[in-house]
């Protein structure tokens, strides 16, 4: 389905009869915490809002939370990075159609002096056994965030069982991103972060990035419409006004503009057509 095919539709139920919206003039995101932590929001909506007349209010949460609320329609726009979570989302009738919208990706942080050599590993799993046998402390969010999903997903690739050794050198903060770095440097241990987050954290101290640029470290951002069909309330107008900003040339160009200390934070992939908001 072709974006403008999509916010037709979406417009349909807007104007629907049987439809009543909560607040027509509210859009609430469901949000992953790395798009609020790194300031994109603050630099977005002001724009959004000023040109629409919307307002939009965004709940930060793991990916995890975030789909779990927007299944249970605390949500008009859902907006993560978990791909796989997202597509079973829309395949159950909870999203309208996700769509890629832009990208970076995670990165290995730790000590800058580097107490297990990770700088000259050459690959990401010949980093991951190097930990797993060092004893240097991996703290995991332990939340079923999108980066903890990553996370997870990269040790069983690795052939790293971190289930037996939750509590000894692998440990879970339970914690958002924020705290999670906090407690890695503070315990001059390592830690799997989205280089926007990383970016924009305030309180590196002597940790540094170690490790970065494999293919697997591909991070990738969705936005979806909740599906007005199995929540009559959302705001489907406001969702489709939403998105189809986003996607646009002028939303796109400003996600790229975006950027933190002279870089560049979030790289946009949007379907990109004129016209859609």
């Amino acid at each position: 389905m072709r974006i403008s095919k999509f916010l037709g539709s979406l417009a349909a139920f807007a104007l629907a009869g049987n439809l009543v919206l909560a607040d027509p003039a509210r859009v609430l995101v469901q949000s992953t915490t790395s798009t609020e932590n790194s300031g994109l929001y603050a630099y977005l909506l002001p724009l959004f809002e000023a040109e629409t007349g919307l307002r939009v209010d965004v709940v930060s949460v793991g990916t995890g939370q975030a789909i779990k609320n927007a299944r249970n329609g605390d949500a008009d726009v859902l907006l993560v990075h978990a791909k796989a979570a997202e597509e079973a989302f829309v395949a159950e009738g909870y999203g309208v159609q996700r769509f890629d919208l832009m990208y970076n990706d995670f990165v290995l942080v730790g000590p800058a002096s580097d107490p297990d050599a990770l700088r000259s590993a050459k690959t990401l799993t010949e980093v991951l056994v190097q930990i797993a046998g060092s004893g240097t402390p991996f703290f995991s969010r332990g939340d079923d965030s999108g980066t903890h999903k990553k996370e997870r997903s990269l040790w069983a690739g690795a052939g790293v069982d971190v289930e037996t050794e939750t509590g000894q050198w692998y440990r879970e903060t339970g914690a958002g991103m924020g705290a999670t770095l906090r407690i890695a440097v503070e315990s001059e241990g390592y830690t799997l972060t989205d280089r926007a987050t990383w970016i924009a954290f305030a309180g590196k101290d002597q940790h540094e990035i170690l490790f970065a640029g494999d293919a697997s470290l591909f991070n990738q951002y969705g936005i979806i419409a909740v599906n007005p069909e199995r929540h009559p309330h959302v705001n489907a107008n406001g969702a489709q006004q939403f998105i189809g900003w986003m996607l646009s040339k002028e939303g796109q160009s400003l996600i790229g503009a975006y950027t933190r200390d002279g870089q560049q934070l979030f790289f946009p992939n949007g379907e990109k057509e004129t016209g859609t908001h």
